[in-house]
């Protein structure tokens, strides 16, 4: 492996790690910002992205834990897809990248990316339907605007896992017949 190559890899190793740290942050800090809207809701201004549901919460407590939830798990599905990111990259060995690890990992990525999408998706659509009975929840179509993005990202990663599976097969047979 070249140089440039080597470098570039490291380079993506390092954005790897801060992306997924930033998104760690970022599910921690919502899951005190829950707990705080249920324990001591005059704190919410104060506290990462402000999120404010109590209006919800005062209308509805199924509707609040349903709405937080797909917040939060979406956030969490999002840092543990960059772990498993981490994950590929530190035990890939670029020499002989075509082995079952490597394989499955990516074919995990795809299934994960996959839920995030459908689980944004879902999301997306309980909003609207909750906007159309008066619930106001404008604030929380950032943490799932990018549905469409995760499924066609999660397609484009299934087709790469299953192009490595099958590089994996003919690896393995030409090991054999060697």
């Amino acid at each position: 492996m070249s140089k440039t190559n080597n470098f570039v890899f490291i380079g993506l190793k390092i954005i790897s790690w801060i992306i997924f740290v930033g998104l760690c942050i970022e599910a921690g800090g919502l899951l005190v910002n829950f707990f705080f809207s249920l324990f001591k809701p005059e704190f919410i201004p104060n506290l990462y992205q402000k999120l404010d549901l109590s209006e919800i919460y005062v209308l509805s407590k199924w509707t609040f834990f349903g709405i937080y939830g797909f917040v939060l798990l979406i956030a969490i599905l999002k840092a543990y897809l960059f772990y498993l990111v981490i994950v590929l990259v530190t035990k890939i060995d670029l020499l002989k990248p075509f082995n079952h690890f490597v394989s499955k990992q990516i074919l995990q990525i795809s299934y994960n990316t996959f839920a995030i999408g459908i689980l944004s998706y879902i999301a997306r659509q309980t909003a609207k339907y909750l906007q159309h009975h008066g619930y106001q929840i404008d604030m929380l179509n950032k943490f799932w605007a990018d549905s469409q993005a995760f499924i066609i990202m999660a397609a484009i990663i299934y087709i790469i896992a299953i192009i490595f599976s099958k590089g994996v097969e003919l690896q393995t047979e030409n090991d054999l017949t060697v």
